[in-house]
C-alpha cells in the first residue's frame, strides 16, 4: 500500500519524541531531520519537503508546544494538520454544469489508466450523483484503446460513443451532440496519451478543449511514477489548465510522493484516487483521511462508507437481530463472507482501523477457491442443514461432498470456521474484543 514505508519511518520518529517526555528545541530539530529524510525517500519533491519542514518546525518550537504536558502529541497534531494542507485540506467535488451535459475531459500520459478510470468515474457518478453518463472514445492512436473502452463500458452497462479512427476533435464534438440528443447529462472524453508530453499531443488536446469547452479537465497520473507524475502534472497544467487530478494505483507498492507533491506544485486538488483494479475501486480523495492513515491513525470514515456501500441496511438490521438471538445460520455466514470480500482485502480494511497493524495482514485476502467451495457446500445442503449444522452426520456430509464436488474434510473445515464465527459473535454481543483483532495469526473467518 502507498505510504507504508513513509508511515513506518514517521511513526519511528514520533516514538522517539514520545519517549522523551519534555521536549527541547534540539529534540524537534532531530525529529524533523528524520521526517525530512522519510519524505524525500517517499519521492516528495525537495522544495515541497523544505517548505513543509520549515513550517512544521516553526510551529513546533513554539512556547505552547514545548511547555505542553503532551508535547509529542502536539507535534504529531501539527504534522497531521500540515499534511492535510499539503494535500489540499479537503475533498473538492466534480463541478456540475448548470446546463447539461457536464463534460469531463480526461488527459494524461500513456499507461496512467485514463481509459479504465474514465469508466470508473462514470460508474461512480451514476451511482452517487444519479448521472446518466456517456463515454466518448477520442484515443485513436493506442492499439485497442477504443475496444478497451467498449469492453469496460459493457461491463458497467454504460454506453460508448465512437467514430473509429476519425479526427479526435470531431469525435469529441459529435459525442457531445449525441449526448444532448440521447439525454446523457454527463460526458467523459477518453483522450489520447503519449509516453511523454509533445507538441502534437498538446495541440490536439487544446483543440478538443476549444471545441467542446469541457466543464472540467482531469489529469490522470500514476502514483507509482513518483516525481515523474508530478512533473507531468505541472507541464499539463501549464499547457491546458487542469481542474483536478485522479491519482491511480494508490494500492500498489508506491512511495506516495505524487500525492504529497502534486497539489503544492500545480495548485490543483486531487479529486479522486484509484484504489484497485476492479471497476468499482475509485473513491473521492480526502486529504485529512489520507494524512490520518499516513500517521497510523486509521481512516474510520472511509471504512464506514465502504461498509455502507457493501451492506444493505435492512439486511444488516435483520442480521443484528439474528446475532443477538444467536440465530446465525450457514446461509447468513456465506452472505457475510461475500459482503466483507466486496470491501477489499483484509489488509485494506485493517489499514483503516486505528491501532491495527495493517502490515501484519499485508496481502491477506479471501481465497477465491475457498469461497467457491464454501458456496458449493452450503448450496448443496438442505435448508434444515443450513439452519442447524448439528444434524450433519457422516452420511449427510458424504452426500454434500458429492453434490458440491468437494471432500468431507472441506465440510469439516467449514463447520469449524462457522463455529469460530459463532463464538466471535457471542463475544461481540457481550462487548468483548473479537479475536480477529488480537495477535498476528489467522483472524477473520480463518482466512
Amino acid at each position: 500500500m502507498a505510504f507504508e514505508s513513509l508511515s513506518e519511518k514517521l511513526n519511528a520518529a514520533f516514538k522517539k519524541l514520545r519517549g522523551k517526555g519534555r521536549l527541547k528545541e534540539a529534540d524537534i530539530t532531530e525529529a524533523m531531520r528524520e521526517v525530512r529524510l522519510a519524505l524525500l525517500e517517499a519521492d516528495v519533491g525537495f522544495k515541497v519537503v523544505k517548505d513543509f519542514i520549515n513550517t512544521v518546525t516553526a510551529r513546533s518550537i513554539g512556547k505552547d508546544v514545548l511547555e505542553s504536558l503532551t508535547p509529542a502529541q502536539m507535534v504529531i497534531k501539527i504534522v497531521n494538520e500540515e499534511l492535510c494542507t499539503l494535500m489540499g485540506s479537503e475533498n473538492i467535488k466534480i463541478a456540475i454544469s448548470p446546463k447539461p451535459p457536464t463534460i469531463i475531459m480526461l488527459i494524461g500520459l500513456q499507461g496512467a489508466g485514463k481509459t479504465t478510470n474514465a469508466a470508473k468515474l462514470a460508474a461512480y457518478m451514476r451511482k452517487n450523483n444519479s448521472k446518466n453518463p456517456l463515454l466518448v472514445a477520442c484515443d485513436i492512436y493506442r492499439p485497442a484503446a477504443i475496444e478497451q473502452l467498449k469492453t469496460v463500458g459493457r461491463q458497467l452497462d454504460i454506453p460508448v460513443f465512437d467514430m473509429g479512427t476519425a479526427n479526435p476533435v470531431e469525435i469529441a464534438k459529435a459525442g457531445v451532440k449525441h449526448a444532448e440528443k440521447s439525454g446523457n447529462d454527463l460526458v467523459l472524453l477518453d483522450t489520447a496519451g503519449r509516453l511523454h508530453i509533445d507538441d502534437a499531443l498538446v495541440d490536439e488536446l487544446k483543440k478538443i478543449k476549444a471545441t467542446v469547452s469541457p466543464t472540467e479537465i482531469l489529469l490522470v497520473i500514476d502514483a507509482m511514477t513518483g516525481q515523474d507524475a508530478v512533473n507531468a502534472a505541472a507541464s499539463f497544467n501549464e499547457a491546458l489548465g487542469i481542474d483536478g487530478v485522479i491519482l491511480t494505483k494508490l494500492d500498489g507498492d508506491a512511495r506516495g510522493g505524487a500525492a504529497l507533491s502534486v497539489k503544492a506544485v500545480t495548485g490543483k486538488p486531487i479529486k479522486f484516487s484509484g484504489t484497485g483494479e476492479k471497476l468499482d475501486q475509485i473513491e473521492p480523495f480526502h486529504p485529512e483521511r489520507m494524512a490520518s492513515r499516513i500517521l497510523g491513525m486509521g481512516d474510520v470514515l472511509t471504512l464506514i462508507e465502504k461498509a455502507e456501500q457493501a451492506f444493505d441496511e435492512k439486511k444488516a438490521q435483520e442480521m443484528t437481530e439474528k446475532l443477538m438471538k444467536n440465530r446465525f445460520t450457514l446461509s447468513d455466514y456465506y452472505e457475510q463472507l461475500t459482503q466483507v470480500k466486496s470491501m477489499g482485502g483484509l489488509s485494506s480494511i485493517a489499514g483503516m482501523l486505528p491501532g491495527i497493524d495493517a502490515k501484519a495482514l499485508q496481502g491477506a485476502s479471501f481465497d477465491e477457491d475457498l469461497l467457491k467451495k464454501t458456496e458449493a457446500i452450503i448450496l448443496s445442503m438442505t435448508q434444515t442443514e443450513r439452519d442447524n449444522p448439528g444434524v450433519l452426520n457422516s452420511s449427510r456430509k458424504k452426500r454434500i461432498a458429492a453434490g458440491s464436488g468437494t471432500a468431507v474434510v472441506d465440510i469439516n473445515r467449514l463447520l469449524k470456521q462457522f463455529e469460530a464465527m459463532q463464538i466471535m459473535t457471542k463475544q461481540m454481543t457481550k462487548g468483548k474484543l473479537p479475536a480477529m483483532f488480537k495477535g498476528k495469526g489467522k483472524g477473520l473467518f480463518g482466512m
